[in-house]
């Protein structure tokens, strides 16, 4: 684990969020903010935009697709059964495996997208910065480098709004 940083660790939203503005101001992004649940002002403030909803969509289209074309492939071209009057292409009646089964697979898909885009797999050792880190504390990390010049104000902005460590 790197040890060039610095960690502010606020007991407070408000707190949290007027040391991010202050900091951000003094030109410097922290590198990560833990919070116990989300703060939009953080959200917002950190830049980080997700295109996993765009991922998800294009899974859904591809898997209905593909559900769609097995199934009238398998009930008409494959295994064509007429009996009891059935038509020969019953599509409507693959509505609704297909929604089921896209929604299933969007899932799964979207899940293993976000494991692999954020490095999560099973036996990784996790970072973990601070003990009470996403508990009841809210911790910003900062790196050393990217503070610069500003080392001295941006220590005493988190110094007066929450503990430096």
């Amino acid at each position: 684990m790197n040890k060039d940083y610095i960690l502010g660790v606020f007991k407070d939203e408000e707190s949290l969020v007027s040391a991010f503005d202050k900091v951000k101001e003094k030109g410097v992004l922290p590198l990560e903010v833990y919070t116990p649940y989300p703060v939009h002002e953080i959200l917002e403030g950190m830049g980080n935009k997700t295109r996993i909803t765009y991922a998800a969509f294009f899974y859904g289209v591809f898997v209905a697709i593909g559900i769609l074309s097995f199934l009238t492939y398998a009930a008409s071209i494959s295994w064509s059964l007429n009996y009891g009057g059935k038509p020969f292409n019953s599509f409507p009646s693959f509505i609704v495996v297909t929604i089921v089964a896209t929604i299933l697979s969007i899932t799964i898909l979207t899940l293993l997208t976000f494991s692999i885009r954020s490095k999560i797999f099973p036996g990784k050792v996790p970072e973990i910065y601070h003990e009470r880190a996403t508990d009841d504390r809210f911790v910003m990390v900062i790196d050393k480098k990217s503070m610069g010049a500003n080392t001295e104000a941006i220590n005493s902005i988190i110094t007066e709004y929450g503990e430096i460590e």
